[in-house]
């Protein structure tokens, strides 16, 4: 069980954990909020390193990520517990399990071992999701650090809520930052996941992109009744193109009823169109209706001269127009890793 790489020993045997934004403080013998780092006599220990709960090669689309290596397959892991308690958890088995029982449902994936599947699997990077990878932190720190080794590209998919300076830690080994932007209110906040202080989050996203010139992309699940209204709609799609700029591709997904909001219908599919429509009017180039296959907004198409650049279908992507990040019929600038 490795010592956590950023923390603060406090008196009397107590800690302080600066991996994420709670910043938990943390008397000898107890946990943080996501129960993944512990006081053990005044030293904070990362107790889920190497263990995961999910491996798969996935297309690079389901994180998703659609101007990033389109095409490819990225090996995804996953570990436990989560910083967050969201009510729609499509994964809460593995970010909310029961004390103990994620230990003996774990397989054992040290750093090299990760690297080494995401070779045979014939995949071109690794990405951490499923469950929040900041609270893996060292155990992605180190698997990154070898990925970069081996000329494998690096993702987080994550809820942004990891501190500055864990991202700065991290920063020089990652490519990609798929940050979940779940509403633009406090009251949302507080009422789906039970945080505070969310804005944090998009600090972390814009010093991500502009610092460490990582690859990003935004995220909103649109749960009705809850951050279906015209005002965090728009909140979100003006600060994706005041902060991190209009080529930034925001995924606007369908909600489908899970967890602890089962009670609420899905998504209307007109709700995803009208937030397409309030990215657009906000100079947004790239929005994306997600859970719709066979959506029209799947593709990607070329702003400036409208030919079909990126042909999607659910999971399965071809690339028709790109001349590395431009369009290869006019070559104007599309924002895409390659």
């Amino acid at each position: 069980m490795p010592e956590a790489m950023l923390y603060e020993k406090l008196p009397d045997s107590r800690v302080r954990c600066d991996t994420c934004q709670w910043r938990c403080t943390i008397n000898s013998g107890k946990s943080g909020v996501c129960r993944m780092y512990q006081n053990r006599n005044g030293v904070l220990h990362n107790l889920n390193y190497a263990k995961a709960s999910s491996v798969a090669a996935d297309p690079i689309e389901k994180k998703p990520l659609f101007h990033f290596y389109p095409g490819s397959l990225a090996f995804s892991i996953g570990g436990w517990g989560c910083n967050f308690h969201c009510q729609h958890c499509q994964n809460w088995e593995i970010s909310c399990p029961p004390d103990n029982e994620p230990w003996q449902r774990s397989q054992d994936i040290p750093p090299q071992m990760a690297i080494d599947l995401t070779k045979r699997y014939h995949c071109q990077g690794i990405a951490w999701t499923y469950n929040e990878p900041t609270i893996w932190f060292e155990y992605t720190f180190d698997s990154a650090k070898l990925a970069k080794e081996n000329n494998l590209y690096t993702v987080y998919v994550t809820n942004g809520y990891i501190t500055p300076e864990a991202l700065d830690t991290i920063g020089p080994y990652l490519d990609a930052w798929r940050v979940d932007i779940k509403g633009f209110s406090d009251a949302f906040y507080r009422d789906l996941a039970r945080v505070r202080n969310w804005r944090g989050i998009l600090e972390v996203a814009k010093r991500a992109k502009e610092k460490w010139q990582m690859h990003v992309e935004v995220i909103t699940n649109i749960i009705p009744t809850m951050n279906d209204d015209d005002g965090q709609l728009k909140g979100i799609a003006r600060w994706i193109k005041d902060e991190l700029g209009e080529l930034t591709p925001w995924h606007v997904t369908r909600f489908y009823p899970h967890h602890n909001l089962m009670h609420l219908p899905a998504t209307p599919i007109a709700t995803l169109e009208r937030a397409y429509n309030i990215g657009r009017e906000a100079g947004l180039k790239f929005i994306y209706a997600g859970n719709v296959p066979g959506h029209q907004s799947e593709n990607t198409v070329c702003y400036s001269c409208g030919k079909l650049v990126v042909k999607r279908f659910g999971y399965d992507a071809e690339t028709v127009g790109l001349d590395g990040s431009r369009c290869r019929f006019c070559g104007a600038e599309l924002n895409f890793r390659t």
